[in-house]
């Protein structure tokens, strides 16, 4: 809220500067210079960043009382108000939050644009704050009349500085100590406001609703020139990415099962699936540069990323071959868009890979074209220097299906994976998908893995998670200086595997007790100990009773102690302690036995009577995860 009121008292004195401006003339003391305001592209920017570069704003002036030659020529600043944090690059912090927004004058550099201004070199004011700044004076060169220089007449013309560093504050930025030279009737003069970074998680609370950057542009002294439109919108915001995870053999969603006494081997059977991410508009996923496939940080690598005017689609805007703040230039993005898996519940023991590539482009050489393509790097933050991308390894140079995968690194069950754009295609939406694959040596004996679900977070990169930087400080330049940067949509998660404990699951379809002296006993054998090599297993056993021909009237549920493999549990159906007591019973029995190859048998006698004795083998049900059942004995319950 308190925002919006500062931005609605900076429009009101932006009306308060039109009327004064028209009553009181230009600051050369004749008539005011007009300017009319455009945004040449609105962009749509991601709803999840705090780093989106917004349109450029253009400032086309014409007319203008004739300067004196050998005079100073006036200075103004000009402001930009959004209706969000300015998130711009600091460039100098000794130079009051001196950024990579820049305003430039008379397009220099464009091979599109006539006239003098445009084939001068981007020349950058070093003094950013004004007071005086770089003082320009009118003065002639080559036949040019009343062009800038920064040596005052009759010494000798010096190309005077045509691109000013813009200092950012909360939702503000201000280029101090800009030149004003009315062209007069020689044509038109040129002022482009670029480079300027936004925080568009603060737009419609960063939700899927799209929203809207709006900006405003003021002018101090209010009589430097008069613009025809202060308002305008600079970008629309939309949600820029939709992830989901998809089956690696039938490409849709859900849960992959392992079992805890089966071992996964990596790129044979534990393939846990695919890690899909979506673009949700043609732009949501950026290269570094406009030079795809490039990731140095040498200036001879953004030759082609230096005119102005030019859409790039990159995380990089305009790219200024000077004011080098030792580490980065203006404009010049940390890398391209990344993309973040962060896996967690993973149990001890359990190895995860994923693929370094996304895996339906694995031949794309990363030098440009129509398919996306990303690769694994060795952390979330890791930087583009000295013309190498940090990148992930293949795991012993094991691949699947022709598919490079490298092993996580797994801490207190957690392990993250972090790919960069490598190349995109600017025109329609498009997905990466990313393999998955988990291993572990099974030893159901020690509980070993444990079981339960693993799960995984998929959004952009970096974001707060994990520490990259503070979420509190997301949006302030000042404290948080890379970009891109990050919200972490990613939510709650989504549980990608699931280990579960081996069962057999052993029916007794007749079991009677304490009627007309009838007994039955139980007799439930562990079998994994044999020889075929099974790894042998320990386990209890539930007993599940269901008295015939009613409901709700069940005897409780008994559990067997552990039942170590190669032995024989053996029991009554009136025990006290996993059966039904002194209770009259007669029904059947489930019990689900914590380990593979349970067998079971039943006998029922009536305790010598009349020496009736019956006996039966228990019937496995096929519903457990272990059996070595013949076709006798399958039941299908």
């Amino acid at each position: 809220m308190s925002d919006f009121r500062r931005l609605f008292t900076a429009l009101a004195l932006v009306a308060l500067f039109v009327g004064l401006a028209s009553a009181q003339g230009g600051i050369n003391g004749g008539s005011t210079m007009a300017c009319s305001t455009t945004t040449t592209v609105t962009p749509t920017v991601r709803s999840e960043g705090f780093t989106e570069l917004v349109g450029d704003i253009v400032l086309n002036c014409t007319g203008g009382t004739p300067a004196t030659y050998g005079s100073q020529i006036p200075a103004a600043n000009i402001t930009v108000f959004l209706n969000t944090q300015v998130t711009s690059r600091i460039m100098n912090v000794a130079s009051n939050n001196a950024s990579e927004a820049l305003l430039m004058i008379d397009e220099p550099g464009s091979a599109t644009v006539s006239g003098y201004g445009a084939g001068l070199p981007q020349l950058l004011c070093t003094s950013p704050l004004g007071n005086p700044g770089c003082v320009e004076y009118v003065s002639n060169t080559g036949g040019n009349i009343g062009v800038p220089s920064s040596a005052q007449p009759p010494a000798a013309f010096v190309t005077a500085p045509n691109v000013f560093q813009g200092v950012v504050s909360g939702n503000s930025v201000t280029f101090y100590g800009v030149p004003i030279l009315p062209p007069t009737t020689t044509g038109s003069r040129i002022y482009r406001i670029t480079n300027i970074r936004a925080n568009a998680n603060a737009i419609s609370g960063g939700g899927p609703t799209p929203g809207s950057i709006t900006g405003s542009v003021s002018i101090s002294p209010s009589n430097a020139f008069t613009i025809n439109q202060f308002t305008f919108t600079l970008a629309a915001v939309q949600t820029g990415l939709t992830t989901s995870l998809r089956s690696s053999t039938n490409g849709g969603g859900g849960t992959i099962n392992f079992n805890q006494c089966s071992s996964q081997s990596f790129n044979t059977t534990g393939a846990a699936g695919i890690l899909r991410y979506t673009e949700n508009f043609p732009t949501a996923f950026k290269t570094r540069t406009a030079l795809v496939g490039s990731n140095t940080s040498t200036t001879s690598s953004f030759t082609g990323q230096n005119v102005p005017g030019q859409i790039y689609n990159s995380e990089s805007g305009f790219t200024l071959q000077s004011g080098n703040n030792g580490s980065t230039y203006p404009g010049l993005a940390d890398w391209g868009t990344r993309l973040k898996a962060v896996f967690t519940n993973i149990p001890s023991g359990v190895s995860i890979y994923v693929s370094t590539l996304n895996i339906s482009e694995v031949t794309v050489a990363f030098t440009g074209g129509a398919s996306p393509a990303a690769q694994l790097l060795i952390s979330e933050t890791v930087p583009d220097a000295n013309g190498t991308l940090a990148l992930a390894t293949a795991t012993n140079s094991v691949s699947v299906s022709n598919v490079p995968y490298a092993q996580l690194t797994v801490v207190n069950g957690s392990a993250t994976a972090v790919w960069e754009i490598l190349a995109n295609n600017y025109t329609t939406n498009q997905n990466l998908d990313f393999g998955m694959f988990i291993s572990y040596s099974a030893s159901p004996q020690s509980n070993t893995p444990t079981s339960g679900p693993m799960t995984v977070n998929q959004s952009y990169a970096p974001n707060p998670t994990n520490g990259a930087f503070s979420a509190t400080n997301a949006a302030n330049p000042g404290s948080v200086n890379i970009v891109p940067r990050f919200a972490d949509t990613s939510g709650s998660g989504r549980t990608f595997a699931q280990v579960n404990v081996c069962t057999t699951v052993l029916l007794f379809p007749y079991v009677v007790t304490n009627t007309a002296g009838f007994e039955t006993g139980l007799a439930i054998s562990n079998t994994t100990q044999d020889p075929f090599g099974t790894n042998a297993q320990t386990g209890s056993c539930t007993l599940n009773w269901f008295q015939a021909g009613t409901a709700g009237t069940n005897p409780p549920a008994g559990t067997t102690p552990p039942i170590p493999g190669g032995t024989t549990y053996a029991t009554l159906a009136s025990s006290t302690t996993v059966g039904v007591g002194s209770t009259a019973f007669t029904g059947y029995m489930f019990a689900v036995c914590n380990f593979q190859y349970a067998h079971g048998y039943a006998a029922i006698t009536d305790v010598g009577a009349r020496g009736i004795f019956a006996s039966y083998l228990g019937l496995v049900v096929a519903t457990g995860t272990g059996g070595r059942i013949s076709s006798a004995e399958t039941f299908s319950h």
